[in-house]
């Protein structure tokens, strides 16, 4: 075995971690991959005989090459609709892979992705290292170029958002499941009174449609105008197929074999709080979506 091939079984172990940071960095299951895989070109050029921790310095390495991509992201200005919904990760109701349930550790929902995409990349950076993975601050400090105190900061301020915009979901799967059939049920229906009963007051519904559905590119919010939405929608409910959407209740919407959308949903204390469409057409068909 040459010198490469060891390094390259030294890197396997820590792979699904690299692309759990990464996932959570980036919101984008291609970009993962291109993150992990540039990790692993940097190490391989390197003496890798002078890291004393490998784990602590791929994750750093990725956390530099992740935040590049985040600023590279933010100068081009990606998002002409204002708004771009995470890749999913889709999966049968029977459960995820292993290499799906590594990636999804302690419960990265869709929503909890789309408030990470409205912090600025070094805020993302210091919350996601430190509050996800326990990575000191003098650690990240080196990844972004400050203090630790100012690291400390970053991942404060990024906190107080999220905490701000996003809601824990249920933990019980069961829960979960009741209520996105009941949401299904009364759309299929057209029951709007039943609709806003499954919802809370203040769901907020969020659609990405991408560049060839601009229309289906919006934001609602409010358990009527969320209701009055589902019912001019009903139609399409016999197509609904229940689904794992980042490892909680979701749906794929699929008439004519071609799915046309994925929904996430939020549920807390029975009841819907936030629901994350992906209806882009191009990216649908680059998901793995057999469900």
């Amino acid at each position: 075995m040459d010198d490469l091939e060891q390094l390259a079984e030294q890197f396997e172990p820590h792979r699904g971690r690299l692309r759990a940071v990464a996932y959570r960095m980036l919101g984008s299951l291609s970009e993962t991959d291109d993150a992990v895989q540039e990790t692993w070109l940097r190490l391989s050029g390197t003496d890798a005989k002078s890291v004393e921790n490998l784990g602590a310095w791929l994750t750093t390495v990725l956390a530099r090459v992740c935040l590049n991509m985040l600023r590279s992201r933010s100068t081009r200005g990606e998002q002409p609709f204002g708004l771009h919904m995470p890749d999913p990760v889709v999966s049968s109701v029977e459960g995820t892979d292993p290499e799906q349930e590594t990636l999804l550790a302690d419960s990265i929902g869709l929503a909890l992705l789309v408030v990470l995409d409205t912090l600025t990349p070094a805020q993302r950076l210091a919350f996601v290292l430190h509050d996800m993975f326990s990575v000191p601050f003098d650690e990240i400090a080196t990844v972004i170029g400050a203090s630790p105190a100012s690291a400390r900061q970053l991942a404060s301020r990024a906190r107080r958002l999220v905490e701000q915009e996003s809601h824990v979901p249920d933990a019980d799967p069961v829960r979960q499941r009741e209520a996105v059939d009941a949401f299904f049920a009364a759309s299929r229906n057209g029951d709007f009174a039943a609709l806003v009963a499954v919802l809370d007051p203040d769901v907020v519904l969020r659609s990405d449609g991408g560049l060839a559905r601009p229309a289906a590119t919006t934001v609602l919010r409010g358990s009527s105008t969320v209701a009055g939405q589902a019912v001019t929608y009903q139609q399409l409910a016999p197509f609904v197929r229940p689904a794992l959407v980042n490892g909680t209740a979701g749906a794929v919407v699929v008439p004519r074999k071609q799915a046309i959308s994925v929904m996430a949903f939020t549920v807390r204390n029975g009841k819907i709080v936030a629901i994350d469409v992906l209806a882009d057409p191009a990216r649908l068909n680059q998901l793995s979506l057999a469900v």
